[in-house]
């Protein structure tokens, strides 16, 4: 199997990587690559430029803007997008609600939200969570009970991801308690400004307000914002999260933060040395350059695969350990940044001025510590760890 970039790749990679370094705002680019926190605003504004490109949603189909690319082709473009530290698109609406809404939604919704996706006009969280439901999804309480042309919602969610600045939610609600746990679950899309909606932020270990309870007090939701059939929120969940699994190993982010952190480990200390001359740390260092070599390989091979229309059993078996591989990666190398800041890692970015032109070589250090403890959820969020090694286990040994 030939792993290698064709010419015609190789030239698109650098198309994209071109595009991002003439339209990106360096101060920007400085922040993702020394993992600092962005505003909504930085946020939307890039959004909104790949967007008028066309590049926001390449797994969309087509005619709903998508750009009608095979799986490596997107695969490249993500690789090349990271390489010059462009911030990640916000995934909860064009990777999570909108392919529900492509597959399941009605006409009027695919009119409506999927151009406003396209361009960042609406921002989205994600209400699935709540605090008796979170591995075990299905035992989810959030209410939703139908009064003619509506619903009222009721309940709690948590640990919802940027509800701040959200003015949209795609909300898990149980619609109907009769039968097993996992019937009866339907998807809305709430109206995050609505009369009884109320956001109270969760401070994180790092110290960032990054997520939040969501609390609904007989929310109004339009009969028009239940997404699909009444009931069948519990596979349109699965289906969502495959979506989400699957793009999770991050190679190209984690190629850039390993390339990122040879540069800082090549930097002499007071001493004149530097960790480049730490046997430990030199090991630690080729062993996950090894295994995000690896990772890419399989990634490429199960692309191949799905490119030749050839991908077997046993790769879908396999799909949930790219989440578990590229989480172990990535803590891997947050870890390592720590270990090179040493205590001045500790000086977090907080209040800190963010701007590139401020000890540039050094900033990176006030956000190693925060990086650090906030990249223990990738081992949890989009299914946990554990989950995915029994479900691989299952898929692949029948255990």
């Amino acid at each position: 199997m030939n792993l290698r970039y064709s010419a015609e790749d190789e030239a698109f990679r650098d198309e994209v990587a071109s595009f991002v370094r003439d339209n990106i705002d360096p101060a920007v680019a400085c922040k993702v690559r020394d993992n600092l926190p962005l505003t909504k605003e930085e946020h939307v504004g890039w959004e909104r430029t790949i967007g008028a490109r066309g590049w926001a949603a390449p797994h969309w189909p087509v005619e709903h803007g998508g750009t009608g690319w095979g799986a490596l082709r997107r695969f490249i473009c993500e690789e090349a997008l990271a390489s010059e530290c462009a911030p990640r698109v916000n995934p909860c609406g064009v990777s999570l609600i909108a392919p529900v809404i492509i597959h399941f939604g009605n006409a009027a919704q695919k009119a409506h939200y999927l151009p406003r996706i396209l361009m960042s006009e609406d921002w989205w969280c994600q209400g699935f969570s709540e605090p008796n439901a979170g591995s075990d999804l299905a035992s989810l309480r959030t209410r939703a009970e139908r009064h003619g042309d509506h619903f009222r919602l009721n309940g709690q969610k948590t640990w919802t991801t940027q509800a701040q600045h959200a003015n949209l939610m795609f909300c898990l609600a149980r619609t109907d308690n009769s039968g097993r746990k996992q019937e009866g679950i339907s998807v809305l899309i709430v109206d995050m400004n609505a009369p009884g909606v109320s956001v109270r932020p969760i401070i994180t270990i790092e110290g960032t307000h990054e997520v939040n309870e969501v609390f609904f007090d007989n929310v109004k939701v339009p009969i028009e914002n239940l997404v699909g059939e009444e009931g069948r929120g519990w596979s349109y969940a699965k289906f969502m999260l495959e979506y989400e699994r699957f793009g999770t190993p991050e190679t190209g982010r984690s190629k850039q933060q390993l390339a990122r952190l040879k540069d800082v480990a090549g930097d002499a200390g007071r001493g004149g040395a530097s960790l480049r001359d730490d046997p430990d740390f030199t090991a630690r260092l080729a062993w996950v350059e090894i295994e995000l070599m690896a990772l890419e390989a399989t990634m490429l091979r199960f692309l191949a695969e799905d490119a030749g229309g050839k991908r077997s059993v046993a790769t879908d078996a396999a799909i949930p350990m790219l989440k578990v591989r590229g989480t172990d990666i990535q803590q891997e190398l947050s870890e390592l940044f720590m270990l090179a800041a040493g205590p001045r890692g500790m000086a977090w970015h907080h209040g800190l001025d963010a701007r590139c032109d401020r000890n540039a070589d050094t900033r990176w250090m006030t956000s190693s510590a925060s990086h650090y403890f906030n990249w223990r959820k990738a081992s949890i969020y989009g299914g946990s760890s554990e989950i995915q090694r029994q479900i691989t286990a299952k898929n692949m040994a029948g255990l």
